[in-house]
């Protein structure tokens, strides 16, 4: 799936700018968030619709924003952004450069937890299931 098919003129363009131009928080938590969900695929600024989102994981619809100190003034843009976002199904979280420098521990268990609820609860699978209904079936 492509995300940047019919998107505004530039925005692949200023994508990459974005990955090349990666903030020293924004990095950390990129390396830590590879390290501890190895087996969950991430794209770094990554076009949705006119937007950039930091970090997209498009198999749980999740998007991890990390905010610097320009955010604190682009507050309504943020709020636009965030519901476009969720409109087209993504849930976005959002932390703070400090939150990523003094707390990535912290950080990585939100993510983690947003992760498991968009899995939802571990369903047995049907031949298990199947089994374990059976009369006289011991384990």
């Amino acid at each position: 799936m492509r995300l940047y098919d019919d998107r505004p003129s530039g925005t692949v363009a200023r994508a990459r700018q974005l990955r090349r131009d990666s903030s020293a928080p924004e990095r950390r938590l990129l390396r830590a968030r590879r390290a501890a969900f190895p087996y969950v695929k991430w794209r770094h600024q990554a076009p949705i619709g006119p937007f950039v989102a930091d970090m997209l994981c498009l198999s749980h619809h999740l998007v991890v924003e990390v905010d610097g100190d320009t955010h604190a003034e682009t507050v309504g843009y943020d709020a636009r952004r965030a519901a476009a976002m969720r409109a087209l199904g993504y849930t976005t979280l959002r932390f703070t450069n400090a939150e990523v420098m003094e707390n990535i521990a912290g950080v990585l268990e939100r993510v983690s937890f947003s992760l498991r609820e968009k899995e939802g609860a571990a369903q047995p699978r049907q031949d298990e299931g199947e089994r374990s209904t059976r009369k006289g079936d011991a384990r």
